[in-house]
């Protein structure tokens, strides 16, 4: 590649670098700029935020020289990385294992993965009751819901099946009249268009993508797509953003589109500027379609599945964020019941305005249960279809999944747009950190080594000395901070303590504690036990070293195997794809993409199978079967 942009560059009457809009574009640029001899005082860099006609005539006629602070303050993250990356990686192979590593944003993120299964762990659960009516208005078939709130004017907190029956007993015989009736129009916003973390979230919560598979898409469709009868068209403004501003030609067109699609009462009263954050980085716009008259059925024949779904996520996101306020009318009503008092609340869509084209997956109001609440006054006698007690328990805090990591990183001003989704590719193939379903949990060597490195190495792992470092980068990069000054300080520090480290851990090493199992093993009896070693989980004899057995862990799943009867195991192929065999191998070779299921064919009884897809189609894999 290097011989390649030397020969061009001798051909040239003059060089651009137009390498990506960001820290590492810019250090990229810098290092072509010194490999190719190019005078730095020359304004020959270019950038383009969207790889369309206008954007690149834009970026070609605003050409500029390198920024030199965006350069240092990208070398100052890599010495950084390498700083702590090298010094600690070799600590952990020492005292835990080899292949291990650390780093100053992926400890910090298996840090908060482990933190939070330790709030798990030590929640206590607590019982509590709920009395819960379905009630109807006078002449309404139409049921609704409402929750007691107080008793004897006091709040409703009913701890015990007793208390609740006492409860149940005083009023269920008692006349449930509406006691007061509050109407509000209530309005609410859209949601900005789209920065990186927020594509990120929403992609993991809309379409169930990781964040390695976002950013492929979203890189894919920002480098250029051949669009039938366009030629190559690059469909949306960098990704790697965090920045909420959008060009006026943009807001343009979309103000275009909207008055065209729904009519002028879906524009807002004044068009939509969204706020800069703290600590943000406005080189360029958020995440928009870079032609939004585009629109997503336009292109789909053009896209794989994924970049159509995310296109589409994106346009959709970003001409709401234009549109008007969502207006509700919101209703809450109190109902008495001797001296207790019940409530329902309910809205009804008054004007759609943005939702019309998109709503937020976590919209909705969990108080606000009812839809049409039929037309309550006050004084009206309700009648009473039903009246429960139900017993509920207070559940642990959520494990943390994809989308939610990505926003506690974000929150907590940990790592860049840049370093979200390589963080948790890396946190997962280092099994620190499992995947189930989409929950990440950490496995016994992610909570050995976060252990040691809180024991030895806090400010490493402490989110709050993460995030200073961050922001130093970014004066190192708004020219306010020297960065080798910036580095030597952390140098010197990180220095002493590895060396205390070192000191206090001579001679020792860290127990990664095995996870149990009831599998006996083949050759001494003993129980079989799970260890994480270079290429997965596996299973090995508790008595090691008296006794060496190892075995691979075979997951059986559902059905049996069509050509011997074996069980059935879900494996892995070498490229990680999931697939399904005979435990019988090397005996049976069977094998297959499809999915077993508990049905069984009705020809010939072998167990049936269900193809990818949205359509469940079940099939017979016994080659003798004839079933259609």
């Amino acid at each position: 590649v290097i011989s390649e942009l030397k020969s061009y560059a001798k051909k040239s009457d003059a060089v651009y670098l137009a390498t990506d809009p960001d820290r590492e574009g810019e250090a990229i640029s810098w290092h072509i700029a010194q490999m190719l001899n190019l005078d730095m005082s020359q304004d020959n860099r270019v950038a383009f935020t969207e790889i369309t006609k206008s954007g690149i005539q834009s970026g070609m006629s605003n050409p500029h020289k390198i920024n030199i602070d965006l350069v240092n303050a990208q070398q100052a993250r890599r010495i950084l990385d390498r700083i702590v990356g090298y010094k600690l990686s070799p600590f952990l192979w020492k005292k835990v294992r080899r292949g291990l590593s650390a780093g100053r944003v992926q400890s910090v993120a298996v840090r908060l993965i482990v933190d939070k299964e330790n709030e798990i762990n030590s929640f206590t659960v607590e019982e509590f009751w709920t009395l819960d009516a379905k009630l109807s208005a006078p002449g309404s078939r139409k049921l609704f819901d409402a929750k007691l709130i107080s008793v004897d004017g006091n709040k409703a907190e009913i701890k015990t099946g007793e208390q609740a029956s006492a409860i149940y007993e005083k009023i269920k015989d008692s006349q449930f009249k509406v006691a007061a009736v509050k109407n509000k129009v209530t309005n609410k916003q859209p949601s900005p268009p789209f920065i990186t973390s927020t594509l990120q979230q929403e992609a993991s919560k809309r379409l169930s993508f990781t964040a390695k598979r976002t950013m492929k898409a979203a890189q894919e469709l920002y480098e250029g797509i051949d669009i039938e009868g366009m030629g190559a068209v690059g469909l949306i403004t960098y990704m790697r953003t965090d920045s909420l501003r959008i060009s006026d030609d943009a807001r343009s067109a979309a103000v275009n589109y909207i008055t065209g699609k729904y009519g002028k009462e879906y524009l807002p009263p004044t068009p939509r500027y969204y706020k800069k954050k703290a600590n943000q980085q406005d080189a360029h716009e958020a995440i928009r379609p870079s032609m939004p008259e585009l629109v997503p059925e336009k292109v789909k024949s053009s896209l794989t599945t994924d970049q159509y779904k995310l296109y589409k996520l994106i346009w959709e996101r970003f001409m709401a964020s234009q549109m008007a306020n969502a207006q509700y009318d919101s209703v809450s009503s109190d109902i008495a019941a001797g001296e207790c008092i019940f409530r329902a609340t309910g809205y009804s869509v008054k004007f759609p305005g943005f939702t019309a084209l998109y709503e937020d997956v976590s919209d909705g109001d969990a108080e606000t249960n009812n839809k049409d609440l039929p037309p309550l006054e006050t004084g009206m006698i309700l009648k009473v279809k039903s009246l429960d007690c139900n017993q509920h328990f207070t559940q642990p805090p959520p494990r943390y999944t994809e989308a939610t990591l990505i926003k506690a990183l974000e929150e907590n001003g940990i790592g860049r747009p840049s370093t979200y989704a390589p963080t948790i590719t890396t946190i997962v193939s280092r099994q620190y950190v499992e995947k189930e379903g989409r929950q990440l949990i950490p496995t016994n060597l992610g909570i050995a080594i976060i252990e040691l490195m809180k024991d030895h190495f806090e400010n490493i792992v402490d989110a709050k000395f993460t995030a200073k470092m961050e922001t130093d980068l970014d004066d190192v990069e708004s020219g306010q901070l020297d960065w080798v000054n910036s580095l030597e300080k952390f140098y010197k520090d990180f220095e002493q303590t590895l060396t205390t480290a070192e000191t206090a851990m001579e001679g020792k090493r860290v127990k990664i504690q095995a996870e149990e199992t009831d599998i006996i093993c083949s050759e001494c009896g003993q129980p079989m036990v799970i260890k994480i070693g270079k290429f997965g989980k596996f299973l090995a004899c508790s008595a090691f070293p008296a006794c060496k057995n190892t075995m691979k862990i075979t997951v059986e799943t559902k059905g049996l195997c069509p050509l011997c009867g074996s069980k059935l195991a879900l494996k892995k192929s070498k490229r990680g794809r999931s697939f399904y065999g005979c435990q019988n191998y090397p005996n049976c070779n069977f094998m297959t993409w499809n999915q077993p299921t508990d049905e069984v064919c009705e020809k010939c009884g072998s167990t049936l199978f269900t193809k990818p897809g949205k359509t469940k189609q079940l099939i017979c894999e016994k080659p003798d079967c004839d079933r259609d």
